[in-house]
């Protein structure tokens, strides 16, 4: 990005593999790729080996590699995008569903051709690829993929005569009704957990908000949407979650780690969790994907993770491109995917990760995979999130169709871009 001196470099970036005032194409100056990266998202062993091999293949080129927190990232990129470039980012790791809001004042590059020509784009991920556009155009490019499963007991399992995982909704009801039973809770599934119904609800073939001509409506009453909530009640009441609550609160780790839940909805590294606190556990929990309605594929699930996208502000074009083809390539995709216990970003690579049982049912679940809805005005939602309340509402004894409707005003209401 920056046609910096190498000296200037070797100070600012501790990723380099070796230091020098020469390009080994006979350059007076080296040039520099900065790229932010989150915490933990890569291994400081996974940055090195990508670094060098970058490196030697790119002659002239040096990766700056900056990590960044979470915390108070969104400002911080916002101020990058508007700077003038001087000294800022080439490349940007950003959440998935975080790429619209960046998009939408223009600061990013459109980096459509390259993902339908180059990049593979037709295999990508359904929910890193879609909340990646804007406007119909690509500027956001998955990375890698983190989405929930169902961790559970394989010893309560054999016990209650289940002698494999389900595969449809209601092989999962019928086998969590044999495990609520004997002080066992069938199930812990908070009833504030927005996440996995709206697995649930994009299963029945609804959405939580819709667009028409440029406006968002929330969606939530729609009968597709009631038919999600109805099963996300039915499967709720197998267990003992609070019913005013999210998953966090308590930590569903800690309440399966008791020993008397048989299952949970959750990313699979929880389960490293589960078993620190409860040693007991060691080798008793198993994976499987969230059941669908049908026996031939998963259910639908929130898919988190990352995409990395290009400021358009960018003085090293060419060499920002060059990092976001190689970090979502498949040698080093399938690499982070391995060291990280990620989905990588294409459909196709699952069976890199087949051998590790819960990545693999993570993967299963994760072509299945969405996202929420692609508007700017999203983060506004679930700031406020009145599909929280709508579902406790519906759990205590509510009227789920006039519960959802005024759940679905307020969602419009948060979504009006008139509103800011």
């Amino acid at each position: 990005m920056r046609r910096r001196l190498l000296a200037l470099v070797c100070v600012s970036a501790s990723l380099l593999s070796g230091c020098g005032l020469m390009s080994q194409d006979g350059g007076s100056e080296r040039r520099t790729v900065t790229v932010w990266l989150m915490k933990d998202s890569a291994s400081q062993d996974f940055l090195e080996r990508f670094t060098e091999e970058f490196e030697r293949k790119n002659p002239g080129l040096d990766l700056d590699v900056r990590i960044q927190k979470w915390t108070g990232i969104g400002d911080k990129v916002q101020t990058a995008l508007k700077a003038d470039g001087t000294d800022g980012p080439d490349v940007i790791e950003v959440g998935n569903t975080q790429v619209p809001q960046y998009a939408e004042g223009g600061r990013l590059m459109d980096l459509t051709l390259e993902s339908m020509r180059d990049w593979g784009s037709d295999d990508w991920l359904p929910g890193l690829a879609e909340p990646g556009q804007w406007l119909s155009q690509q500027y956001g490019i998955p990375w890698y993929a983190a989405n929930r499963v169902v961790i559970y007991r394989k010893d309560l399992f054999e016990q209650a005569g289940i002698t494999a995982p389900p595969s449809t909704r209601e092989e999962w009801l019928t086998a969590t009704e044999k495990l609520d039973k004997g002080g066992d809770q069938g199930i812990y599934l908070a009833g504030q957990d927005w996440y996995t119904l709206s697995g649930f609800i994009w299963d029945e073939g609804g959405e939580l908000a819709v667009e028409a001509g440029g406006a968002w409506t929330g969606a939530l009453d729609s009968e597709a949407a009631l038919r999600g909530m109805d099963f996300y009640r039915e499967l709720q009441a197998l267990g003992d979650g609070p019913l005013d609550a999210d998953e966090e609160h308590p930590p569903q780790a800690g309440v399966f780690a008791q020993g008397q839940v048989a299952q949970i909805v959750a990313v699979p590294g929880l389960a490293q969790s589960i078993v620190r606190e409860n040693p007991e556990l060691k080798g008793k929990l198993g994976f499987f994907p969230v059941p669908g309605k049908k026996a031939d594929k998963p259910g639908a699930v929130f898919t988190g993770g990352s995409d990395l996208v290009v400021p358009k502000n960018t003085d090293e074009r060419d060499g920002a491109l060059a990092v976001v083809e190689a970090l979502v390539g498949t040698k080093w995709n399938t690499d982070l995917a391995r060291t990280m216990n990620y989905v990588p970003n294409k459909k196709s690579l699952a069976k890199a990760v087949a051998d590790e049982e819960g990545v693999a049912a993570m993967a299963a679940g994760a072509a299945q995979g969405r996202a929420t809805p692609g508007t700017p005005r999203w983060g506004a939602v679930e700031a406020d999130n009145p599909i929280k309340e709508y579902m406790t509402k519906v759990l205590t004894g509510g009227d789920a169709e006039s519960e959802a409707g005024k759940a679905s005003d307020r969602v419009t209401e948060l979504l009006d871009l008139d509103a800011r």
